[in-house]
């Protein structure tokens, strides 16, 4: 089993040396999320009952590759990931270079996790269209894996066209992508494309459906011998048997947050953080391996 954490609703500075005592404490990946604005007028509907974000507009969200690079810079070997990634929103050749580039100076660290959001304002002000993006993010995988090859690349499809050009720096290593999200459509996605697939927070019961959903798609995809993550988080008590019983039912990485109702939000004291990820990591990292 591996472990990871995230840096939402974090303070960024804090997020960087929070990336360290994770690295220190044993912890597998730390996962950006993303989110580009919150307009003042939001038409948009936010996927729960409520139908609106649960934060508040100025709640920051940094960019989540800029924040990789620094986190990277700062450790050794902690991963980096999405939870999510709203890539079709972003032209391709822009995510083919900030992922190349996060690949690199990470040396091999990084994975992209994709999803096409929910949020119309966010791609009209970026100029890409809302209503097509399932379909071009179908495209946009294997599009990535094509111009992260290194040398000179191209790709022709339906929705994006690339003429052969060189994109340096390329990934020394192929980028594993995963995708997010709980439709029907997310998850045939990530089993037909991906290399896994990014979840939220579950009671144990439903956390072991999308698990055994994911493996029979993938076997409907004749993809069930492959190599493939499922990273979610867990509503129950962390102890070491629970996640050992996650790792049974096929859940290879839980996202934690070890510091919930420990630590307060105030930005500029990262320090604060740090007793309950070593407590983590000597209770339950430690016994689950």
């Amino acid at each position: 089993m591996q472990f990871w954490s995230g840096t939402a609703f974090m303070d960024a500075t804090d997020a960087v040396a929070v990336a360290t005592m994770l690295d220190e404490a044993g912890f597998d990946g730390i996962v950006s999320s993303d989110h580009l604005i919150y307009p003042r007028e939001l038409k948009s509907r936010y996927p729960s009952p409520e139908g609106r974000p649960p934060w508040p507009p100025e709640t920051p969200w940094p960019d989540s590759w800029v924040l990789i690079g620094a986190m990277a810079a700062v450790t050794r070997r902690l991963r980096f990931s999405n939870a999510v990634y709203v890539a079709p929103a972003r032209p391709l050749l822009e995510v083919t270079k900030q992922v190349a580039t996060a690949s690199v100076v990470s040396r091999g660290r990084v994975s992209l996790a994709v999803g096409v959001g929910w949020m119309r304002e966010e791609y009209e002000l970026l100029g890409e269209d809302f209503d097509t993006r399932g379909k071009r993010l179908d495209e946009m995988i294997p599009a990535l894996r094509a111009l992260w090859r290194g040398g000179w690349v191209s790709w022709s499809g339906s929705h994006y066209q690339v003429p052969e050009m060189m994109i340096e720096p390329h990934p020394a290593e192929p980028v594993p992508i995963l995708c997010g999200g709980e439709s029907d459509a997310a998850l045939r996605r990530a089993a037909r494309l991906c290399d896994g697939w990014v979840g939220y927070a579950y009671r144990w019961d439903e956390a072991v459906r999308y698990a055994e959903k994911l493996t029979a798609l993938r076997r409907e995809y004749s993809r069930d011998s492959e190599p493939f993550e499922i990273l979610l988080a867990l509503l129950e008590p962390p102890t070491a048997d629970l996640y050992k019983r996650a790792e049974d039912a096929g859940i290879t990485a839980a996202m934690c947050a070890p510091w919930i109702r420990q630590v307060d939000s105030r930005p500029g004291e990262p320090e604060r953080y740090r007793a309950p990820i070593e407590r983590f990591a000597e209770t339950i990292i430690e016994k689950s391996r």
